[in-house]
């Protein structure tokens, strides 16, 4: 019985761990985080990441500014014969450096933090997605080039870890060539 107790106590201190605050970049500045990005790494929970992980390659991102403040970011990637854009806008909040989303195609909310970044190597954000009542995690490593040094690809998997994503959900993403100069 005492390693049953044990187990669930563990249990509910991971759960609790990986609910926890997440720090936002210290003295982030929105005009440093513009420009182009490559999406180095993903580790999600997401249904839609588990059933497309397989088939995911790095993707080239670009974050420009709004009028309204607001950023906006777009993201061109491979699919099929084709190179297919997204965009979505980053709303600022109160807290710089933490943004809200929404997907009206996908009936989702999204809080997004940029937790680290040196502005010209690298970026680690996290991405909290509520969709009616389904909550998934998705932890991103951009770079400012398609490689990056490995201990910032060890912070990634190590933070991903830490956000309680399982090590099987966590990708680095096979470098293509393919649509990442159309952004």
């Amino acid at each position: 019985m005492p390693t049953l107790a044990l187990t669930l106590g563990l249990l509910a201190l991971c759960a609790l761990h990986a609910h926890a605050e997440v720090s936002v970049q210290p003295d982030f500045q929105d005009d440093k985080i513009l420009g182009k990005w490559y999406s180095i790494g993903l580790a999600s929970n997401s249904k839609w990441f588990q059933s497309k992980k397989h088939v995911l390659t790095m993707c080239s991102t670009v974050i420009a500014p709004a009028a309204d403040g607001s950023l906006v970011v777009t993201s061109t990637y491979p699919k099929s014969n084709d190179c297919e854009q997204k965009s979505m806008t980053f709303f600022k909040t109160e807290q710089p450096g933490r943004f809200r989303a929404t997907s009206a195609r996908w009936s989702s909310e999204h809080d997004i933090i940029i937790t680290e970044t040196n502005y010209v190597e690298y970026a680690l954000v996290l991405n909290r997605k509520t969709k009616g009542t389904e909550v998934s995690t998705m932890v991103t490593l951009y770079g400012r080039e398609k490689n990056l040094r490995p201990e910032l690809v060890q912070k990634f998997q190590q933070f991903s870890l830490e956000q309680g994503l399982p090590q099987s959900s966590i990708l680095i993403l096979p470098h293509t060539d393919r649509c990442i100069n159309e952004a």
